[in-house]
């Protein structure tokens, strides 16, 4: 394939709706857990285990996944992802028994560890140079997209069918998506001299999971219970252990060498900062509409497109502007959009129209376009194409811990704020959650004001760590890519 014909970018396309299938995941299962509640006679427990599962097997495999890409080459190992991806949808949507559905959960979260790093992988080796970053802006738009659409679509098909056809609309974009990427992304080789740092993946991979489970638990039980505590301090421990083998190690899972390229630490850094907003716009609003305007599934990822809209519009005008600004003035750009939407969030009061709520969240769709796909596309500019597959696999890994952080700490505060706010008769029930508040005759008024005052305190923590992103772009963000920026300079040298 030539690689700077069409061809690669027919190769994104397929990548992008293939892609389709992870953000359809990420929110498709909170619309079935009342109904598999029921159909499947699962406990609280195994209510919270069915998104555990999938959560925790992808941090531990995030790093590992990385490192077997860069060996056996990303386009190999992307299509394996695929196709696990894709079975255990398949093995979700035919479970039996709580327990299955928890395994293939574990499955699709392996598929879900290798296909992030590898899709990313694969654009670093078809987009060298300026034409990366209209990828990444691609790639991140498809991701975002599922996202809405899985309670739209899962929630017509609940309401339509049986509840595993809310797992088979994973389906169809991978299984598009995986024949077209077989003929359109051409053989990249891996190296297989390249040595596997069993100690490293040990580490990394315990590290991630204790601290991870550490902070779902913290949302679950609050922060100062033993079973968040206990394994948040075990992960640092262990993570810590990880970075002081990595500085020994000969062939270590991860070059540490890497944070002290710029671009890598800062637009890494950075892009944890949107996915923590991200993360945060979709914790709340879907309780929020729910709450206050009683809607269903189907409704609520209706009222999400907004979030989707504004970040593909962003995407476009970002990529348009760029060129004459560069990538530290269009990040700003993003986070100063980000913090006005928010902003304007913490003042929704609890008779405002859903008009309001649209400008808001579109503004931080916004900011999310201009934000997220130029600090990715700094932090790969420092990826040699040997480590391609281990760069962008931290990468993610850091973007994922950062989204449980964000939503565990907007989650406190949410939950601190809710319930100070309830008369000290509330039930414990309705003091638990909105959703199950709504329900207690007599107090529907008293728990619609009260989650709306502690979605507003939520939005002004999420409008601070936009404020230090404005802060730290400004004085850390590199202008462009390393990459780059060393072809310009080599350009200018011949030319001169």
């Amino acid at each position: 394939m030539d690689g700077t014909g069409r061809s690669r970018w027919w190769a994104l396309g397929a990548l992008a709706v293939a892609l389709l299938a992870f953000g359809l995941d990420v929110t498709v299962l909170s619309v079935a857990l009342p109904t598999l509640a029921v159909d499947l006679d699962a406990s609280t427990s195994e209510l919270q285990w069915f998104s555990n599962s999938y959560t925790l097997v992808l941090a531990a495999g995030l790093l590992p996944a990385g490192l077997l890409g860069d060996r056996f080459g990303p386009k190999r190992m992307l299509i394996f992802a695929l196709v696990l991806f894709g079975l255990a949808s398949l093995a979700c949507a035919y479970s039996a028994t709580a327990g299955q559905l928890i395994a293939a959960r574990a499955a699709l979260g392996v598929g879900g560890a290798f296909l992030v790093p590898m899709s990313v992988a694969v654009i670093t080796e078809l987009f060298p140079g300026k034409d990366r970053a209209r990828a990444i802006a691609v790639w991140a738009a498809a991701m975002s997209i599922g996202i809405p659409l899985g309670p739209v679509i899962g929630g017509w098909l609940l309401d339509n069918y049986w509840w595993g056809s809310a797992f088979l609309i994973n389906i169809p974009p991978i299984a598009i998506g995986t024949v077209l990427l077989v003929g359109l992304v051409p053989r990249i080789p891996g190296n297989p001299a390249q040595r596997i740092d069993f100690p490293g993946i040990a580490l990394s991979s315990v590290g991630l999971v204790a601290f991870t489970y550490g902070l779902v638990e913290a949302g679950n039980r609050g922060w100062g219970s033993a079973s968040a505590l206990v394994p948040m301090g075990a992960g640092v421990l262990v993570l810590a252990a990880f970075v002081a083998w990595l500085r020994r190690a000969s062939h270590p899972l991860v070059d540490v060498k890497l944070f002290a390229a710029k671009g890598f630490r800062w637009g890494g850094i950075l892009a944890t900062f949107a996915q923590f907003a991200m993360m945060g716009a979709i914790f709340l609003l879907p309780q929020y509409f729910q709450a206050v305007y009683g809607t269903d599934a189907l409704g609520t990822g209706l009222r999400l497109l907004p979030v989707v809209g504004g970040l593909l519009v962003g995407v476009q005008v970002a990529d348009r502007v760029r060129p004459k600004l560069g990538a530290k003035i269009v990040v700003a750009i993003g986070f100063v959009a980000m913090v006005v939407g928010l902003v304007l969030g913490a003042g929704t009061a609890f008779g405002s129209g859903y008009g309001f709520v649209a400008v808001w969240v579109s503004l931080v769709g916004i900011g999310l376009g201009f934000s997220l796909p130029p600090s990715m596309d700094l932090a790969l500019g420092a990826l040699s194409p040997q480590r391609a597959g281990v760069g962008s696999a931290l990468l993610q890994a850091l973007r994922q811990v950062g989204g449980t952080l964000g939503v565990t700490i907007l989650g406190t505060v949410l939950n601190a704020v809710y319930r100070a706010d309830l008369p000290a008769s509330t039930p414990a029930a309705a003091r638990e959650s909105a959703a199950a508040g709504v329900r207690v005759p007599g107090l529907l008024d008293a728990v619609q004001h009260a989650f709306v005052h502690g979605m507003s305190s939520t939005l002004w923590v999420c409008a601070g760590f936009a404020l230090v992103g404005v802060i730290l772009t400004l004085a850390f963000l590199p202008r462009q890519a390393e990459d780059v920026q060393k072809a310009e300079s080599v350009h200018d040298f011949v030319a001169g």
